[in-house]
């Protein structure tokens, strides 16, 4: 990587981490654009130069977020054992969906939807896709589903069992207790489905 790269780098950089800062303190329709700029030390333009709207800067903002705290919880569905490699993949799920991160990003989209559709979109323009379809192809693949869209909705909705406490900030699970409850939901979905 060259200099003017690797400045164009840290400049991208410095204003993900603005930008984050401003959506998760401010939230989206708050968050202001003059402010990400002089936090990050650059100009108003240079912003829009790298994200060319506020809806683009989120959507990056996230993709940056996703990265730094991605533990590839997909990865586990690789495994050869299947009911391991849904167990392991609920823990990493469960785990990543209860940073305190992913909490405070899903709060700001609950309390800004109706005043910013496009933060929405955003959101699921680089949100659950990647997954859904890895769980896609694991529940085709492996357990002969061949319509699996109600069924990863089942299993997920599973592995969303502590997120209302943790989101109200009332409880947040133990790592033994997300063992336990990965072990147990696997469980129950695959004798549900061997039962079928």
């Amino acid at each position: 990587m060259g200099k003017m790269e690797a400045k164009r780098e840290q400049k991208r950089h410095a204003i993900l981490e603005a930008a984050e800062q401003a959506f998760l303190t401010d939230g989206f329709s708050d968050a202001n654009m003059d402010a990400i700029a002089a936090q990050a030390g650059v100009t108003k333009q240079t912003v829009y130069r790298y994200y060319p709207s506020k809806a683009d800067l989120f959507r990056e903002t996230l993709k940056a977020m996703g990265a730094r705290h991605d533990d590839n919880a997909s990865d586990h569905l690789d495994l050869p054992d299947t009911q391991e490699a849904l167990r392991r993949f609920a823990v990493s799920f469960m785990q990543a969906h209860l940073t305190k991160e992913h909490l405070c990003t899903f709060r700001l989209l609950v309390s800004e939807s109706a005043r910013a559709p496009e933060m929405i979109q955003a959101f699921f323009s680089v949100g659950p896709a990647g997954t859904e379809e890895r769980l896609r192809r694991f529940f085709t693949e492996r357990l002969q589903i061949h319509d699996p869209a109600h069924m990863i909705r089942l299993w997920t909705a599973m592995l969303f069992a502590f997120q209302d406490e943790a989101l109200l900030d009332v409880r947040h699970p133990t790592n033994a207790e997300l063992e336990d409850h990965a072990a147990r939901a696997t469980q129950v979905f695959l004798s549900g489905i061997t039962t079928q």
